[in-house]
């Protein structure tokens, strides 16, 4: 276990330190003091630059279509990519023509670029690239999303809409409409990087248009009475395995069943893979990697005396360095109808709203 999957641990089974609820291990204790200072430094940057923003000694640039923006407090995967690419499906569905943003995590772009389904993961990241082959949207990265929103747009005048996937704290983009997803694992013991798995303060939640549950009722996330934003559910579908070399193959659990399975994830939440797996009556030696692992053939070496599964975010990596037999399992989001009605509301309002500045960032 490196040490991101030991300080997540860490973050996600400690809500220290809080008398009467057990003392926590020694070595728990000692981390939790080591990195407070920390934590509160962190606290005050981030709530500097949220103001800068509020009283508008910075600029958030404006583009001229609507922006979604999809995103968490919590580090880590909740299930942001599906949801993009949920709403870039209705949204096409409604008639409109979305074009998807990303900062392209890992990739070693350093401007903007555009994605291809066929690009090197390496090059442009594996949640654009997945969001590239199965979004039918133009996609563009770059660690400067207003730049990567301008450039898709100039590309792609036919987009009147875009998503930026993981963007919530990308202040520089003005957004018409904040999505916030969370998923069963909550907000981990509620305090801010690094004593704990926050990007912002739990506040935060309520600032933004839409809290989206991931397998969670995202009403838990609030104190009774609080004011909430609208609550959404979604919950994640396996569909089918698919062959990595050969997508267009398909497998039943069944013909699974009773094989030699190994299965690796290097996800956000790697165990909710596993757990998925093992609810389809698969048994399985698994591995967690970190999120946004860089896989190499040695990773993957362990399962060529038998069936490798994997999670269609990792599939895009392992594709090209592994040659035994594997399948990927990819999921869908299914979300009430009522978010996408939501979402198409806010948009088609813009223009009569007005929303001057960066919305949800009122003081």
């Amino acid at each position: 276990m490196g040490p991101g999957q030991r300080l997540q641990k860490f973050w996600f089974r400690s809500a220290l330190p809080r008398r009467g609820e057990g003392a926590p291990a020694w070595a728990d204790t000692l981390l939790f003091n080591l990195l407070t200072p920390v934590s509160w430094l962190f606290r005050g940057l981030v709530a500097l630059r949220r103001q800068a923003y509020r009283r508008g000694l910075r600029r958030a640039e404006r583009l001229p279509v609507p922006v979604v923006v999809v995103g968490n407090i919590v580090v880590g995967g909740a299930g942001k990519t599906p949801l993009t690419l949920f709403l870039a499906r209705q949204l096409r569905a409604a008639g409109r023509s979305p074009g998807i943003v990303s900062r392209g995590y890992g990739s070693r772009e350093a401007g903007v670029r555009a994605v291809a389904p066929h690009d090197d993961p390496a090059r442009v990241g594996d949640e654009p690239l997945l969001l590239a082959r199965e979004s039918n949207c133009p996609v563009w990265i770059g660690r400067d999303r207003p730049a990567a929103a301008r450039a898709l747009l100039a590309a792609h005048p036919e987009c009147d809409v875009i998503l930026c996937d993981d963007g919530l704290q990308h202040y520089p983009l003005a957004r018409d409409v904040e999505i916030a997803v969370c998923d069963v694992r909550g907000l981990g013991n509620g305090r801010l990087l690094p004593v704990g798995p926050l990007r912002e303060p739990r506040a935060r939640l309520a600032e933004v248009d839409a809290v989206v549950g991931n397998g969670m009722a995202p009403e838990l996330l609030f104190k009774a009475g609080e004011t909430t934003p609208p609550l959404f559910r979604m919950t994640l579908v396996p569909t089918r395995f698919l062959k990595l070399q050969r997508p267009e193959e398909g497998c039943s659990v069944e013909a699974l069943k009773g094989r030699k399975l190994y299965a690796v994830a290097g996800i956000g939440h790697p165990q909710r893979f596993f757990r998925t797996l093992a609810d389809l009556g698969l048994q399985v030696e698994a591995r967690a990697f970190p999120d946004h692992h860089a896989y190499t053939a040695a990773d993957l070496e362990f399962a060529r005396d038998g069936v490798l599964l994997t999670t269609a975010k990792d599939g895009v990596k392992c594709a090209a360095i592994y040659g035994g037999e594997a399948w990927v399992l990819p999921v869908a989001a299914q979300v009430s109808p009522d978010l996408s009605a939501f979402v198409l509301e806010k948009i088609n309002g813009r223009t009569a709203a007005g929303h001057p500045g960066l919305p949800g960032l009122q003081g």
